[in-house]
């Protein structure tokens, strides 16, 4: 019988609900009511597969990171979500993101580590070592939801490539590729492709930090963020970058997309906190969806999204009102 260790911060049970609604970040900036935001290896999802074709991967559920809490429904993370790459309508990932080859798939690996090179997803993980965590994410859009990950931590990931003495931070980059990411053929976008993020070294050590391949028990969707994503729970989705081909280690602070667009709404740390309002609406309640016009279901926002006894250390002696 397997036994799983409820982590300090696991969600009560009560509070997981089935919901679905991924509603951009674009949309809510334009006066929606709503907006969203928000990666295996083997098998990898061929071009032009839909979620109906997903193959099961192998992985263990006996992390202390799992929980046996009901999990949110397959059908409406994958059919409600954001990757602007393809669209900016919530249904347009879904629509369009079988446009995207992620067979063969592979990831740069570049600045001050001892291993750099590219790497194909067959050299970089392997089926036998996927956990399963059920996270909590927060949208910076005031809305919040519980998805069940595959996938490894990523320290152990970085490791392997042996980082230096002079590497503080680590870059990541999203696919490039207008021919197979529509949006980004477009004149109108606001968006400096490709999507770029960032996270200081000891953020992304920590045990919380996960390289996402799949959800659900299945491999992941284009788009969610196929084949390969990060997932930083105690931080606004924004953060957690999908479809990853490059990654740096870096001395300097690396320069984050939704940081460039607007500095001032979104800061490098993007960390959860109730304290420290967006300029345009409050942080101190999210909407646990499901949630509608006439039935909204509130809840008090957490510092860190809940994961405060993993990662408040980090920020010891920062004014977070300033490293928002």
């Amino acid at each position: 019988m397997l036994i799983k260790k409820r982590p300090a911060w696991a969600i009560p049970s009560s509070e997981i609900t089935p919901e679905p609604i991924y509603r951009a970040r674009r949309e809510f900036m334009t006066g929606t009511l709503a907006g969203a935001l928000t990666l295996s290896l083997s098998p990898l999802l061929a071009s032009g597969a839909r979620a109906s074709t997903l193959e099961p991967l192998d992985f263990t559920a006996a992390s202390r990171f799992s929980t046996d809490e009901k999990k949110t429904p397959f059908e409406d993370v994958t059919r409600y979500n954001n990757f602007y790459e393809f669209g900016t309508g919530k249904d347009d990932p879904a629509k369009y993101a079988h446009e995207m080859s992620v067979d063969p798939w592979s990831v740069v690996v570049e600045g001050e580590c001892a291993r750099p090179g590219r790497y194909d997803f067959d050299q970089l993980l392997k089926p036998g070592n996927y956990e399963e965590r059920v996270y909590r994410l927060r949208c910076v859009e005031a809305w919040s939801m519980v998805i069940p990950w595959i996938g490894v931590p990523l320290a152990t990931f970085l490791q392997r490539f042996e980082p230096t003495s002079k590497a503080k931070y680590v870059y990541f980059e999203t696919l490039h590729d207008p021919e197979q990411m529509r949006a980004q053929r477009s004149l109108f976008s606001t968006i400096d492709w490709p999507y770029q993020e960032g996270l200081r070294m000891d953020e992304a050590m920590n045990e919380l930090s996960f390289l996402a391949v799949g959800l659900y028990g299945k491999s992941l969707p284009n788009q969610n963020g196929a084949p390969v994503r990060l997932v930083v729970p105690w931080k606004y989705g924004f953060k957690s970058i999908k479809s990853i081909v490059k990654i740096r280690f870096q001395e300097a602070r690396p320069k984050t997309t939704w940081e460039m667009i607007a500095p001032q709404e979104y800061g490098f740390y993007a960390n959860v906190n109730p304290e420290v309002d967006h300029p345009r609406w409050s942080q101190k309640r999210e909407r646990r969806l499901p949630s509608g016009l006439f039935s909204p279901n509130w809840i008090e926002t957490r510092k860190f999204n809940g994961y405060g006894e993993q990662v408040a250390g980090l920020y010891k002696g920062m004014d977070l009102r300033t490293y928002y």
